[in-house]
């Protein structure tokens, strides 16, 4: 599937860019100004900000599956035709969590994995960054260790043997892939493993230090991406056990360090949170099991994330993209306010963030 111009320029033309100018940035560094009649980046691409990073979550299917819904595989092809230099993945690319699942079949998720999202993307130039999800390796403990502790064997076998070839520029990979750093031009992200509710000592006192680093602070934008959110966004996902046991000691660390996002996935809804001055991105289903939002009739729909990044205006711009349609959607179509069954009142963000 090759997209249309008019889709990819309304997809990019939903980040809100025109504001900036007669001149838009493009995908080459040159400058160029729309011509009579001509929509934002008609001359020569797509207006786009200095770095332009990709958000996906949740692709699997059902329990053992080795496919893939025909959304991640438009997902795909959508970022191979939008260039992005970065793509952070927040878990669930395979289908375990399941008791019974042999290495083999767990490699063979892993290999299809590869072939079908991993390798088009690479080809394409673009990093990738993934985190654990639960249903790749499951940091869930019983009495005897990891319940799913094969699952953890065969998912850090297989990233660990391509880690060097991800594209990316580690600050800290000795966790990899549960836990790591990198810096990739003015971006630094910081990677947990929260495919459980439970986020270890260990990486928390790892998060205070990587954030002290000098990777970390002169960076201009500072993420932090984990599988499960600090707080309950969809139907069928708040309660406990789907959410972080300590979302305050999340919000504790990302304002202490001024860190400017923490992205998840796992509710299969997207919604730009914002509690007190802690900013938060909740994914939706790249693939399997969109749902709606807690409280909300609008239907599910799987989507995916562009961030744009302005340096020189300190400046992130973000928009979702459905992906039956290609067709961005509008803040308007997100709550104002998320009541979680436990937490704080969730505000809304806007898609335009000034980095301090």
């Amino acid at each position: 599937m090759t997209l249309s111009r008019r889709q990819l320029l309304s997809i990019a033309g939903a980040a809100g860019l025109g504001w900036l100018g007669s001149k838009l940035p493009l995908a080459d560094g040159a400058l160029a100004a729309p011509g009579p009649g001509q929509g934002p980046g008609e001359i020569g691409s797509i207006p786009r900000g200095d770095q332009r990073i990709a958000l996906i979550s949740d692709l699997n299917s059902s329990y053992g599956s080795t496919s893939y819904v025909p959304q991640v595989h438009r997902g795909v092809q959508l970022l191979q035709e939008l260039r992005v230099d970065l793509v952070l993945c927040a878990g669930d690319m395979v289908a375990g969590q399941k008791r019974g699942l042999s290495s083999t079949q767990l490699d063979e998720m892993w290999s299809s994995f590869e072939r079908q999202v991993l390798q088009p993307l690479r080809r394409a130039g673009e990093p990738f960054a993934p985190a654990v999800g639960n249903h790749d390796a499951s940091s869930s403990r019983g009495s005897a260790g990891y319940l799913f502790a094969l699952e953890r064997e065969r998912t850090a076998m297989f990233w660990r043997q391509r880690r060097d070839a991800l594209g990316l520029r580690f600050v800290d990979g000795s966790g990899f892939p549960f836990r790591y750093s990198i810096r990739q031009g003015e971006v630094f992200v910081m990677v947990i493993d929260a495919s459980s509710a439970v986020v270890s000592e260990a990486d928390w006192a790892w998060v205070e230090s990587q954030a002290q680093s000098t990777a970390a602070r002169e960076a201009r934008l500072r993420l932090l991406m984990g599988h499960l959110p600090a707080y309950g966004l969809s139907q069928g996902r708040d309660r406990p056990g789907e959410v972080l046991q300590q979302p305050q000691r999340l919000r504790q660390v990302m304002q202490r360090h001024d860190l400017h996002l923490y992205v998840s996935g796992h509710q299969h809804a997207w919604y730009p949170a914002r509690v007190g001055t802690t900013n938060l991105l909740g994914l939706g289903a790249m693939g399997s099991g969109p749902r709606q939002l807690v409280g909300d009739n609008q239907p599910a729909q799987q989507t995916l994330t562009l961030l744009d990044l302005f340096p020189e205006r300190n400046l992130l711009v973000e928009t979702t993209v459905e992906l039956n349609r290609l067709r961005p959607l509008p803040l308007s179509s997100r709550p104002a306010t998320l009541q979680p069954r436990t937490g704080p009142v969730l505000q809304r963000r806007g898609n335009r963030m000034n980095l301090n």
